[in-house]
């Protein structure tokens, strides 16, 4: 993800080095609404969604409230299917981690586009609580019979209750076990860079990269059986769409 994320900054820094030579008169906008998708190296495929509402401080300089809602997985997730049901379930999971993360920052251009095309490249960072919620992951577990018998309970995982592995048919969507979700305060902050795309001035396509820091009052538990952790740090990608006005 390292290598990923060096590369994706040295090549949107050769795309923009020609734009920001471009000299133009461009329009000052007075707010910014954007929103999007966040994949980070804690979130698997996709990590979660975002919104952001930006204003103009002064020339260059822009001050944002944003939410993000991502999930973050234990380093440790194996993903295993069961032989009898072929659905699959992760070994050891306990809880979900979602994560809600309200958040204040600043954004400052570094390279301003020309009015029309170009890349436009901003200095990003922000500072918020994070509201981290664990959910209990419910598998599938048959007490009965492994060849005639079914007693198939719905239940969220325990390693002591459900030693056989091979006893699991599968894990529970979700939602099963959203309505339980105990909630853990920490703080958050990231830093990061963003690659702003567009024809025209009043619409915005870009992406964002950075790092991000993350730390609880506690740790959370999401596989008993590994360690589990109170401080997070992660590369993150956004990619995003918006409107200036």
């Amino acid at each position: 993800m390292l290598r990923y994320l060096a590369l994706v900054l040295a090549v949107a820094l050769c795309v923009t080095l020609p734009a920001a030579a471009q000299s133009s008169e461009e329009e000052t906008f007075r707010n910014e609404l954007s929103y999007g998708i966040n994949f980070n190296s804690n979130g698997g495929l996709v990590g979660g969604v975002f919104g952001r509402s930006a204003y103009l401080v002064r020339d260059g300089l822009y001050q944002f409230g944003g939410l993000e809602i991502v999930e973050v997985k234990h380093p440790k997730e194996n993903r295993l299917y069961s032989a009898n049901t072929g659905d699959f379930f992760i070994a050891g999971k306990q809880n979900y981690l979602f994560v809600v993360r309200p958040q204040y920052g600043a954004e400052y251009v570094l390279f301003k586009k020309a009015a029309e095309s170009g890349v436009q490249v901003n200095a990003v960072g922000a500072v918020g609580p994070s509201l981290g919620f664990l959910v209990p992951y419910y598998i599938r577990y048959n007490y009965g019979s492994r060849t005639s018998d079914s007693d198939v309970r719905t239940e969220q995982y325990d390693p002591i209750q459900h030693r056989d592995i091979e006893l699991i048919e599968g894990s529970a969507n979700v939602f099963t076990g959203l309505g339980e979700a105990k909630v853990n305060f920490g703080l958050h902050a990231k830093a990061g860079l963003s690659f702003e795309y567009g024809r025209y001035n009043e619409s915005i396509t870009g992406m964002e990269v950075g790092f991000m820091v993350e730390k609880y009052t506690k740790k959370l538990n999401m596989i008993p059986q590994a360690e589990n952790y109170s401080t997070f740090a992660s590369v993150y990608l956004n990619l995003y769409y918006g409107r200036r006005k």
